[in-house]
């Protein structure tokens, strides 16, 4: 069953339509196909209206959304002879962070990311995809074995944000964010990041901070989550579509600030819709990305980084 979103009800509305037609027409042999077709038709228009407008508030649903593709489904699709490899080799395994080695279009990678989980079951297996800092050291060490192996780095980012319990706090979750996002800056073999749902805060960068940094077209990256920028400004969460607006947390506005690199498109109706097609836009955007990175030295690549982040705000646009 799909789920639809708050903004999506006439859509909803319509394609429910549809559905009974269709099943009344198997039941009782009658011939529909015109009415099914202008309401079909009737459907698309409205879907392509709706997104061609979405605002930031209604982008950041969309990159929440339960049916979206979550790292888990990327690695499945993207990633051969995948390898999983676990624990930070001081405190504990961290399954809000996947790590491990496959192949990437034949090519050897190591690969992260953060999984919030598709079930119950899953979300809470995963954390909902808050590392703790067991999970950050893990990545900081999957990257240092890459570099010591020469293999590029892939990850594919979906968090709101680092785990906040106080437990995580005084296991030292600051350093460990800040010793991964280095390790990210610091790795002599090219790093490629996919902001793939939601990407928040300094648990996104964590395992964002690369050499080209990619987001699709309904994903979100912010140093905050609406809901806790509007509880901040205004104490009152419900202002959350407030927040987004000036957030400038679309790929679209992080692209136009030069923050990230290149924005993927997503099927019509968002990544949810089509998940396979969504997967292989992301897979072909990687590669367009990682191509040229592979020809360059490690002292250029991690000069060019550096000078990539270094950049980042000296010239906004108007």
């Amino acid at each position: 069953m799909r789920h639809f979103l708050d903004f999506e009800k006439p859509i909803a509305e319509l394609e429910s339509k549809i559905e009974e037609l269709r099943k009344m027409s198997e039941a009782e042999g009658l011939n529909i196909a015109e009415e099914v077709g202008k309401l079909t038709e009737k459907a698309d228009r409205q879907l392509r209206a709706t997104y061609a407008k979405l605002t930031p508030w209604q982008k950041t649903q969309v990159a929440r959304h339960p049916d979206r593709p979550k790292a888990n489904d990327y690695i499945a699709s993207l990633i051969t002879d995948w390898t999983p490899l676990a624990g930070d080799r001081a405190f504990a395994e961290d399954r809000a962070v996947l790590g491990g080695l496959g192949r990437f279009r034949g090519r050897s990678v190591m690969v992260l990311g953060t999984e919030k989980g598709s079930d119950t079951e899953s979300r809470v297996a995963h954390n909902f995809g808050m590392a703790r800092p067991e999970g950050y050291r893990k990545a900081r060490r999957l990257m240092q074995l890459a570099g010591r192996f020469g293999l590029p780095v892939l990850t594919f980012v979906d968090t709101a944000g680092a785990f906040p319990g106080i437990e995580a706090e005084a296991r030292g979750q600051a350093e460990a964010i800040a010793r991964s996002i280095e390790a990210c800056l610091e790795a002599p073999v090219p790093v490629v990041a996919t902001i793939i749902g939601e990407g928040g805060s300094g648990g996104a960068i964590a395992l964002a901070a690369g050499d080209a940094v990619l987001m699709l077209e309904h994903s979100i990256y912010s140093v905050i989550s609406p809901e806790g920028c509007a509880a901040i400004l205004w104490k009152d969460a419900a202002q959350a579509s407030v927040a987004a607006e000036a957030l400038k947390l679309t790929a679209e506005d992080l692209r136009r600030l030069k923050l990230i690199d290149t924005v993927v498109p997503e099927p019509l109706g968002g990544a949810h819709r089509d998940p396979a097609a969504a997967i292989t836009a992301v897979g072909n955007a990687v590669q367009a990305a990682l191509t040229p990175l592979l020809a360059l030295e490690p002292a250029a690549l991690q000069a060019k980084r550096r000078e990539k982040f270094l950049e980042m705000g000296r010239e906004l646009p108007a």
